[in-house]
């Protein structure tokens, strides 16, 4: 009963985490392309403080790799349980400080360089909560319910983003002038609220049962980063292409295009966050379905689908945005929204059993990671300079959600292939 009892609360403490991780980050994400370009960046061309914005938003992935890296290590070494801890403080006080960083009007050059400071930090952060997250719920869950309880990791990205949403919605109620001088801070500041709520939930879930069995067996090793490197180098790569749109997906879809419909459609900031939010809600009532349809059919085929829709999804997309009409504009974000959200529900689980218990953490880590700071943080400046190469063409960024998502496939047979042939050796070895 007590097993049962830690599964649900070691899977509702991943969610309200990863939901307080994942608002810090959006937030962010989201002034980047509405506000941080003229408070840090100020310039006559709109064009170049974005992309000096959208910068300082792809530094927050440049972290992500090293700490997965240090976390991962740590998780292996230490456990999953004080990593999460500690990256929940350290998100929490870096983004509450970006709320009370002076203005470049202000202080000059030393407001965009603790602004950077700031976003390598959350960064950091992030680098070292997803895989502990992941961890602490799918190592906690039943032997075939793991995929459905490490989805719930993945489902605090949706409800994160949400909460970022509507924080920006309310803020941006505020006359230009308010927004632009002290409105934007309030969603930063709030983090510090949210920060001690997280932490209440996380004290109450023991250490992931998976990792005190390899420490009673003496499996922990010294160095679990370059052991996991050496052994499951192939595993990684093909982990970190399984993610791809999974991760590069939500900011083109949540970042870039904000940008995409104000600067180059024209329509208002409230109307295209008021459509990012029914999408999200969309987004995070599908994520438990797909976890659950994928535990029916198996995840490599469904994963294998997802990402072969993901190739399609983009035209019709681009197709009904550029209608300029919000109710065909939600359909469109929805449909590439959903689809991208059932591989990110069910890739989490998938990657994770492909790797040995005492090596997870780094293993999981290292890969997620290393396609966010490859793809994720690149997508964003990718799309703007796309769309300001091919002004009023939406082709060109189709192709490029295709591409991203076309490395997914490759990245899910990959892994299916690898996790085979680990499962046939098992077998012959027993």
């Amino acid at each position: 009963m007590k097993s049962k009892s830690q599964s649900r609360r070691a899977a509702a403490a991943a969610f309200a985490g990863t939901t307080i991780e994942f608002y810090d980050f959006y937030i962010y994400a989201t002034a980047a392309a509405l506000v941080l370009g003229q408070v840090f960046f100020p310039s006559s061309d709109p064009l170049l403080s974005t992309l000096a914005a959208f910068g300082t938003f792809a530094v927050g992935f440049i972290a992500r790799p090293m700490a997965g890296m240090v976390f991962g290590h740590l998780g292996d070494r230490l456990g999953r349980k004080k990593m999460l801890l500690f990256t929940m403080v350290l998100m929490g006080l870096a983004t509450t400080a970006i709320g009370l960083l002076p203005s470049y009007a202000a202080v000059g050059m030393w407001a965009p360089i603790g602004l950077i400071v700031l976003r390598f930090i959350q960064g950091i952060s992030v680098g070292g909560e997803w895989g502990g997250a992941v961890l602490m719920a799918s190592e906690h869950a039943p032997a075939k319910r793991k995929t459905f309880y490490a989805s719930f990791a993945q489902l605090g990205s949706p409800a994160g983003l949400l909460l970022a949403l509507i924080a920006f919605r309310v803020v941006s109620t505020l006359s230009p002038e308010d927004f632009l001088a002290w409105g934007w801070r309030i969603p930063f500041l709030m983090s510090g609220v949210l920060m001690l709520v997280g932490l209440a939930i996380r004290f109450g879930v023991e250490e992931s049962p998976e990792f005190v069995e390899a420490k009673s067996k003496n499996e922990v090793v010294k160095f679990p980063v370059s052991e996991v490197i050496r052994t499951c180098w192939r595993q990684i790569l093909f982990a970190a292409l399984a993610v791809t749109i999974g991760s590069a997906g939500f900011f083109f879809t949540n970042t870039f295009m904000i940008t995409y419909v104000t600067q180059y459609q024209g329509i208002d900031r409230a109307t295209i966050l008021d459509c990012l939010f029914i999408v999200t809600v969309f987004q995070l009532i599908s994520q438990p379905v797909s976890a659950l349809i994928a535990e029916r059919v198996g995840e490599s085929r469904f994963l294998m689908w997802a990402a072969l829709l993901s190739i399609v999804v983009p035209y019709p997309m681009f197709v009904l945005v550029t209608t300029q009409k919000l109710g065909l504009m939600i359909l469109g974000i929805t449909l590439c929204v959903v689809t991208i959200s059932a591989l990110y529900a069910v890739v989490a689980g998938f990657i994770a059993q492909a790797f040995p218990a005492h090596l997870r953490y780094s293993g999981i880590s290292m890969a997620y990671q290393l396609i966010c700071a490859i793809a994720g943080g690149t997508t964003p400046i990718i799309g703007t300079m796309l769309a300001n190469q091919f002004s009023g063409q939406w082709l060109p960024l189709a192709l490029f959600f295709s591409a991203l998502s076309a490395l997914s496939l490759i990245g899910v047979m990959g892994v299916h292939r690898l996790r085979t042939e680990n499962q046939g050796v098992a077998v012959a070895t027993r």
